[in-house]
């Protein structure tokens, strides 16, 4: 056969056809960003006609979600043995949506995708009918008439503000009985001479002293703390991160400082020595 008769094909319908994305979308959008390798060269154009036995590789494996943050959600389910199928969730801090991603692949039934930033919802999600973007909202003010659902779940993933500001309004908008993820975010909850170079916060002590905070405050603010675990990403500079569950309503706690303590050693220990 020659040069000629090699039979050839657009290069995101062989992404798809070889299962290295799920979707003609998803392919696309890694293509056009550089992240495709045919023949060990990047090709930026969706639409490229390649030999159906042309070398492809992408840069890094893919992730099945628009943002990272949906792996994080996602250890965070597994961990908690959580099952969100036909939930309606309020997604606290979307950005992108990895989180609302992650909550509909996993069963929710609507998602509330909340940030005080606009357009940064990705395109997928903001057409999904699953999907309502609340853009330009500040989560310190939410009110439960800004909802037309009942709100089973909500996650929490902010940045530059602490989650006790956040989760007090957060409990008066769930259900009661509903829960709560929150991602945190020691840098952002550490006083300022407690955060070391690069905005990192490494010292595991700060880290317990934290998460002792957050959960000893809870039921002030009418929240159960359930559950505890570490996020299996580190975020962007490095900070070790971590998952807390809570419930909606009164009662007695399952998280104390004994758990707070096995935690985030265990954390540091799988964590600290990543890039």
């Amino acid at each position: 056969m020659g040069v000629a008769d090699v039979r050839r094909k657009r290069l995101d319908l062989l992404l798809v056809e070889r299962g290295l994305v799920k979707s003609r979308e998803r392919a696309k959008r890694l293509i056009m960003a550089g992240e495709v390798l045919v023949d060990g060269v990047p090709e930026t154009k969706p639409g490229k006609k390649v030999p159906e036995d042309a070398p492809i590789q992408l840069k890094s494996p893919d992730i099945p979600y628009v943002s990272r943050g949906g792996l994080k959600l996602e250890g965070a389910l597994r961990d908690f043995g959580l099952d969100v199928s036909g939930m309606v969730a309020l997604d606290v801090g979307a950005s992108t949506g990895g989180f609302t991603d992650c909550l509909l692949q996993h069963g929710a039934s609507f998602v509330y995708a909340l940030d005080v930033g606009y357009g940064l919802l990705d395109w997928k999600l903001r057409r999904d009918p699953r999907v309502k973007p609340m853009e330009r909202v500040n989560a310190r003010y939410l009110r439960p008439d800004m909802f037309d659902r009942t709100i089973d779940l909500a996650t929490v993933d902010v940045s530059f503000i602490s989650l006790k500001l956040i989760l007090p309004p957060l409990s008066r908008v769930v259900r009661p009985g509903g829960l709560i993820i929150a991602l945190v975010k020691p840098q952002f909850e550490a006083g300022r001479e407690k955060v070391g170079r690069g905005g990192v916060v490494r010292d595991p002590e700060i880290h317990k002293e934290v998460l002792i905070e957050l959960v000893e405050s809870a039921p002030k603010w009418g929240l159960r703390p359930l559950k505890l675990t570490y996020s299996p990403i580190k975020g962007p500079a490095g900070n070790i991160e971590f998952f807390l569950l809570f419930e909606v309503g009164g009662g007695e706690g399952q998280v104390n400082r004994e758990e707070i303590e096995r935690v985030v050693n265990e954390a540091h220990r799988k964590l600290s020595e990543e890039v």
